[in-house]
């Protein structure tokens, strides 16, 4: 087996972790008394642009969102009885209206509440965004505030910490154990957490420009009725999330790789207090189970693991 370092990546699962490498991933969960896995690849990419910087982030993104959701169906399927299996159908409904609630609360919310506060978007669209940004954060924060008392969420930030500080030990090259990996903080720079945050904020400069860039290429927008504009600046601002995400991306991979930088280093820091939250300190079978997703993706890596 090869001796060379990847870039992992991963998600917590009910019961337990999946972990992503350049080609494969593995979702293993804690299944009573035994701890059981499964293993899958990444798509390939079938065309070079989509490497691209700015580019490869959104595509990153989607194939996390695909790994992820089939590695949850998976852990749910493992955790539920029987006669309580998820049908695909109902998966594919419940993972719409979760969309369609994420475009509500986190894009509609705050773009109408800014609206009817009395900021113009039209007029004022740095102040505008601004106050629009802050809102998304606040509501984003006190829902993961709210959700955090959760027994099963709780249950769920544990494994995201097991994740954490497996993936830490993998990075540091130290032997993985359950012993060394206690030893790691819950906390990592390219966390997915982390990424929210700066998707939430780029985001902020980029709908700033949007209004001027309408109007520079149509100009009688600004005499056009309140809700067409509307109509028109709200469906592009969904149009550019791929563009938000992947300078998002880019931004989190230099900051994760730049940690010794200041600048860096204070654009990484809103995103590890927010995982302060969204991770909590695992217990031993958690950071086994963690372990164990690690260690089996490294060999079906043909990865040398560090003895």
């Amino acid at each position: 087996m090869e001796s060379k370092k990847i870039n992992v990546g991963g998600q917590a699962l009910i019961e337990g972790v999946m972990i992503r490498g350049p080609y494969k991933y593995v979702a293993a969960v804690r299944k009573k008394s035994k701890i059981v896995s499964k293993e899958g690849k990444i798509p390939s990419r079938k065309y070079a642009f989509m490497k691209w910087p700015f580019i490869r982030g959104f595509v990153n993104l989607v194939d996390m969102l695909v790994i992820g959701i089939r590695s949850l169906m998976w852990s749910a399927e493992q955790a539920a009885p029987k006669e309580e299996k998820i049908g695909k159908n109902e998966l594919a409904f419940t993972i719409l209206i979760s969309i369609g609630f994420a475009i509500i609360f986190f894009i509609a919310l705050p773009y109408f509440l800014t609206n009817l506060i009395g900021f113009t978007e039209e007029k004022k669209p740095i102040l505008f965004n601004i106050i629009d940004g802050i809102i998304r954060i606040l509501i984003f924060l006190i829902y993961i505030a709210a959700i955090s008392f959760m027994k099963d969420v709780r249950m769920l930030f544990q494994y995201h910490g097991a994740e954490h500080k497996a993936i830490h030990c993998y990075e540091k090259n130290k032997k993985l154990s359950i012993a060394n990996v206690k030893k790691f903080t819950t906390l990592h720079p390219r966390c997915g957490t982390s990424f929210l945050l700066i998707v939430f904020i780029v985001s902020i400069f980029v709908f700033s420009l949007l209004p001027s860039i309408i109007l520079l290429y149509y100009q009688n927008f600004s005499s056009l009725t309140v809700w067409l504009r509307k109509g028109i600046l709200f469906p592009v601002r969904i149009l550019l999330i791929p563009f938000i995400a992947g300078i998002s991306y880019e931004i989190l991979k230099i900051s994760d790789k730049k940690q010794n930088n200041f600048l860096f280093k204070l654009i990484s820091m809103p995103g590890l207090w927010l995982q302060k939250i969204t991770t909590k300190e695992p217990n031993k079978k958690q950071i086994e189970v963690a372990v164990c997703s690690i260690k089996k993706l490294l060999s079906i890596e043909k990865i040398k693991e560090k003895k």
